[in-house]
């Protein structure tokens, strides 16, 4: 489905916020690189898509219902065979009926599980003055505590990308720093375009958060995604 068919689905659905393989499909027709993800629907499934991703993989709940998918036993990582698969997506629907009764269950979410890289973050939402906004920042406690994020208003060039990359006041590390090898601001610049360009073009979008994007010396990945839409 394209972006317009996937929002017309959730709203129709009566839902403000786009399921995880959603909202991961919906930032990759925009151009961001993600990890790959496909959702099973059984135990089975989830096995036969693992093998046809290739390991390790993560698998995760996907559920209108649950927002902390880690907190009810949801999401299960390194999974390195076909057969543990299934084992393990049974078992994230046993923790999820136990943790969680009446929650609906949409699937499993079966994705290739990202090598290690620096974490950052990728948002946006909309202003009611400036309208579309996209945010930079990296992970962790860079965010989380001292909020060294840089901001743009949409639509961006990859120019204005990488010079937010450069606001931001741990933008050193980006360069590289100790063990650390610089990364891949292009493909980081991807990312950031492809937010603007989703909230651009779609106004039922009220917000955004890629949560990690792993970036790497060579590329970057987006490994969560959180689409919010506006209420009607």
């Amino acid at each position: 489905m394209n972006p317009r068919e996937i929002i017309a689905k959730a709203l129709e659905e009566n839902r403000t916020k786009l399921l995880e393989h959603e909202a991961i499909e919906i930032i990759k027709y925009y151009g961001a690189p993600v990890a790959e993800a496909l959702l099973a629907k059984t135990p089975e499934e989830a096995g036969e898509l693992a093998e046809k991703i290739g390991f390790p993989v993560v698998l995760k709940i996907v559920s209108p219902d649950i927002s902390h998918k880690s907190d009810v036993g949801g999401v299960i990582v390194g999974v390195n065979s076909k057969e543990e698969a299934i084992e393990k997506a049974r078992k994230i629907l046993e923790n999820v009926s136990q943790k969680a009764p009446g929650a609906r269950v949409s699937g499993i979410l079966v994705q290739k599980q990202a090598k290690p890289g620096l974490e950052v973050i990728v948002g946006g939402l909309r202003d009611s003055v400036f309208g579309p906004v996209v945010m930079f920042g990296l992970g962790g406690i860079f965010v989380e505590v001292l909020r060294d994020v840089s901001f743009r208003i949409a639509p961006i060039s990859e120019e204005e990308a990488i010079e937010m990359m450069k606001e931001i006041k741990a933008s050193k590390i980006l360069e590289g720093y100790r063990n650390v090898p610089p990364v891949d601001k292009k493909a980081l610049a991807k990312v950031i375009i492809a937010a603007a360009k989703l909230l651009e073009e779609n106004p039922e979008v009220d917000s955004l958060d890629l949560n990690p994007v792993i970036a790497y010396q060579d590329g970057a990945l987006v490994v969560d995604a959180r689409v919010i839409l506006k209420k009607k």
